[in-house]
C-alpha cells in the first residue's frame, strides 16, 4: 500500500518497520493489552474505593476514554506515525511539549510491563509456592522477549491465541455467574452502578483513577501506525472498537461479581489486600474450581500476552524518540531480519525484570506501580486533548467545533477531575517524574540538541490543511 509509505516520506522517515498488521490484528492487540479479564485482578480495590459502585467507576472510565480515543483518531489521521502521543502532541503543539508528553506516557509504558510481570508472578507463586516469584517473573520476561524479537507477525498470532483463551474463561464465568443469580444465589441490584447511600463524585472519580488501569492499552494501538496495513484509518477504528468491546466486558463481569460478593460491606471497609475478592465471587457462582480457573487465567494473561504487547508499545515509543535524537541512537536500530527495534525490546526486558524484582521486595509495590502508571497515562492524555484543540482549531482554523473543541474539552475535563482525585502519593511521585523530564529537556537544550521532529516545518500545517480539505 503506497499511501502509508508516502505519508512517512512526507515526514522525513523511511519505512523500516514491516506493515503486516490487519484491522483484526490491531483490534486483538488492543484487547489483549487491556486484558478482557483485567478487572478480575483489581475488582476488590475498585469495589472498596467506590463504596461498592464498581460498575459506576468503569462506566465513568469508558466515557472519559471514549473522548480520548476520538482525540487519538483525529491526531493519528493527521500524523500516521509510531510514537503515539509523543508524536501527536509534538507535532500538534510543539516538539518540547511533545517530549514532555512522551516522557509522561513513558512512565506508563515502562512501568506497565513490570507491574504485569509482578502481578502474574505473585499469583503463580500463590498457586505453586514451590516456584519462587523471581523465577516466574524471569520466565515471563524471557518468553515475551523471544516472541517480540522474532517479528510482529509472530506476536500477532500469539496474541490471537491468548485472546481466545481469555474470552473463553470470561464466558464461562459469566455463564455460571448469571445462572447462579437466576437461581437465587444472588439478587439483582443497581447498587454496583449507583448507590444513593454512598454516592459522591470525589469517591467515584477516585475509584475511576484505579479502574482506568484496566483500560490502559487501547492507546497502544497508535504505536503500531507504521506497521498497520490500513494506515491511520485502521488504527483509529481499532482503538474505538477495542475500547467499546472491552468496556462492555468490564461492566458485565464486575456487575455479576458485585452481585455475588458475599459480604459487600466488609469488602468496602476492609478492602482487598490479597486481591482475591473476584475469585471469592467466582467460588460463590460455581465452586472452588471456577475460582482457581479465574485466578490462573488472570496470572497467565497478565504475565504473557498483556505484558508482551506492553513491551511492543514501549519499544516503539523508545524507537520513535531515539530516531528523533531525543534518546540514545542505539534504540533506533531496527533488526534487518525481523524489522523490529530489537535493542529497544531488549532494554525494556532488562528494565522490566529489574523493576519487577525490586518492587517484589516491597509490600506496597503493586499498589505503587498501579498509581504511578495511571498518573503518567492520564497526564499524557490531557496533553493529547490539548493538542487536538491547538492543532486543528487554532493552527488549521477548523470549523468542526464538535470534534476539535467540545469533545477534547469534555475529555480533558473528566480526566482532570480523575487526576485531581487520584492517590496523593501517586500525584507527588508523578510530578517528580515530570520534573525529572523537564530537567532532561533542559539538558537537551544546553547540549545543543533541542527537540525537533523530522520532516516537520511550520508550513506543514497549511499543507495538511489542503490535503485533508479543511
Amino acid at each position: 500500500m503506497s499511501y502509508p509509505v508516502e505519508e512517512l516520506q512526507r515526514f522525513g522517515y523511511r519505512q523500516e518497520l514491516r506493515r503486516a498488521l490487519r484491522f483484526r490484528d490491531l483490534l486483538a492487540y488492543g484487547l489483549i493489552f487491556m486484558v478482557p479479564i483485567a478487572p478480575m485482578a483489581i475488582f476488590g480495590a475498585v469495589f472498596s474505593a467506590s463504596g461498592g459502585m464498581v460498575v459506576g467507576a468503569y462506566v465513568v472510565g469508558v466515557v472519559a476514554l471514549v473522548f480520548t480515543a476520538l482525540s487519538y483518531a483525529q491526531m493519528v489521521k493527521a500524523f500516521p506515525l509510531s510514537g503515539s502521543v509523543y508524536n501527536y502532541v509534538g507535532r500538534g503543539i510543539g516538539a518540547p511539549v511533545g517530549f514532555v508528553a512522551g516522557w509522561a506516557i513513558m512512565l506508563d509504558y515502562i512501568l506497565v510491563p513490570s507491574l504485569l510481570y509482578l502481578v502474574a508472578a505473585v499469583a503463580m507463586n500463590a498457586t505453586l509456592p514451590a516456584v519462587p516469584v523471581w523465577v516466574w517473573l524471569a520466565g515471563f520476561v524471557a518468553v515475551n522477549t523471544v516472541v517480540n524479537s522474532w517479528g510482529i507477525k509472530v506476536t500477532a498470532r500469539f496474541t490471537w491465541i491468548m485472546l481466545a483463551g481469555e474470552l473463553i474463561v470470561l464466558l464461562v464465568f459469566l455463564g455460571f455467574g448469571v445462572w447462579a443469580i437466576v437461581s437465587g444465589v444472588g439478587r439483582w441490584t443497581w447498587a454496583p452502578l449507583y448507590d444513593p447511600d454512598t454516592f459522591g463524585w470525589s469517591l467515584l472519580l477516585g475509584a475511576t483513577s484505579v479502574a482506568v488501569l484496566s483500560f490502559l492499552g487501547f492507546d497502544g494501538i497508535a504505536m503500531l501506525a507504521e506497521e498497520a496495513r490500513g494506515g491511520s484509518r485502521a488504527v483509529g477504528r481499532a482503538m474505538a472498537g477495542a475500547l467499546f468491546v472491552a468496556g462492555l466486558l468490564f461492566i458485565a463481569q464486575t456487575w455479576v461479581a458485585a452481585i455475588l460478593t458475599p459480604d459487600p460491606q466488609a469488602l468496602i471497609v476492609g478492602g482487598d489486600p490479597d486481591g482475591t475478592a473476584f475469585y471469592t465471587a467466582a467460588q460463590v457462582a460455581a465452586g472452588p474450581w471456577l475460582a482457581t480457573v479465574c485466578a490462573v487465567a488472570t496470572a497467565v494473561a497478565w504475565g504473557l500476552p498483556d505484558s508482551m504487547v506492553a513491551q511492543v508499545a514501549i519499544s516503539r515509543l523508545l524507537y520513535a524518540m531515539a530516531r528523533d535524537r531525543q534518546l540514545p541512537a542505539f534504540l533506533a536500530k531496527v533488526s534487518r531480519e525481523r524489522n523490529v527495534p530489537r535493542n529497544a525490546i531488549l532494554l525494556v526486558a532488562v528494565a522490566s525484570l529489574t523493576l519487577g524484582l525490586s518492587m517484589s521486595a516491597r509490600g506496597d509495590g503493586i499498589a505503587l506501580l498501579s498509581s504511578l502508571i495511571n498518573f503518567g497515562a492520564l497526564t499524557a492524555f490531557l496533553l493529547l486533548h490539548l493538542s487536538v484543540i491547538v492543532y486543528h482549531l487554532i493552527r488549521r482554523r477548523s470549523r468542526n467545533l464538535v470534534a476539535h473543541l467540545l469533545m477534547p474539552l469534555a475529555g480533558a475535563t473528566i480526566l482532570g477531575f480523575v487526576v485531581w482525585n487520584a492517590n496523593v502519593a501517586a500525584q507527588r511521585l508523578g510530578f517528580v517524574w515530570i520534573g525529572v523530564g523537564l530537567l532532561v529537556l533542559a539538558g537537551l537544550y544546553l547540549a545543543g540538541r533541542r527537540p525537533e521532529l523530522s520532516g516537520f516545518t511550520a508550513g506543514q500545517h497549511s499543507t495538511a490543511r489542503v490535503r485533508e480539505g479543511v
